[in-house]
């Protein structure tokens, strides 16, 4: 039984509110990884009903780690790139632009997971820091501002069937009001951190 989350007011996330990727109520993503693309690691992103929200696909032999987060109709929102020299793996999402639109910076932490998400908040221009707190053990994370939940993420262990078929599910509730590819982003991220142990 996914938590109930209280919507955010105002919203939150680096990208403009819009219908697409902010949703009044709160929503649970699915996150389907496909492992074995001709462009790296890609990723499609539905909710739970089955509707298409991003398009998330790895490019091939790039110098770095990057995936490009689309919207439906193939619009670019921002690339997610690993951070070189990093001493914990760490992240950073850039729009077309060329903007620094969010960073995910990943904390030495003995047990679990623990990552830092930054951001300007596009809908009243303050900066905002998210914590990320996550326990691979037992596939789960959550992510907090202020103290306040604003996604709790679950991994499915694989069965036989996901394993061949190259699939990795991340189950993601977010509060209503949330910008749904940061959230996303952050999932990815932890994903590529998770690879790399």
């Amino acid at each position: 039984m996914p938590p109930t989350l209280t919507p955010f007011n105002p919203p939150l996330g680096p990208q403009p509110p819009s219908t697409a990727l902010y949703h009044p109520n709160q929503v649970t993503l699915a996150l389907k990884e496909h492992v074995f693309t001709l462009s790296g690691d890609d990723f499609t992103v539905k909710t739970a009903e089955g509707l298409d929200i991003l398009q998330v696909k790895g490019k091939a032999f790039s110098i770095r780690d990057q995936k490009k987060f689309s919207d439906m109709r193939d619009n670019e929102l921002f690339t997610l790139s690993n951070k070189m020299m990093a001493i914990s793996k760490s992240f950073h999402g850039t729009s077309p632009n060329g903007t620094a639109n969010f960073e995910v910076t990943g904390k030495i932490k003995l047990m679990g997971s623990r990552s830092v998400v930054t951001f300007k908040n596009a809908s009243d221009g303050k900066d905002v820091e998210m914590e990320v707190k996550g326990d691979w053990l037992d596939r789960s994370a959550e992510i907090t501002y202020q103290d306040k939940p604003v996604a709790a993420i679950s991994r499915k262990f694989f069965n036989a069937r996901e394993f061949f078929g190259d699939k990795q599910t991340y189950f993601v509730t977010v509060a209503g009001n949330v910008d749904l590819s940061l959230i996303a982003a952050c999932c990815v991220a932890l994903d590529e951190k998770e690879n790399e142990s």
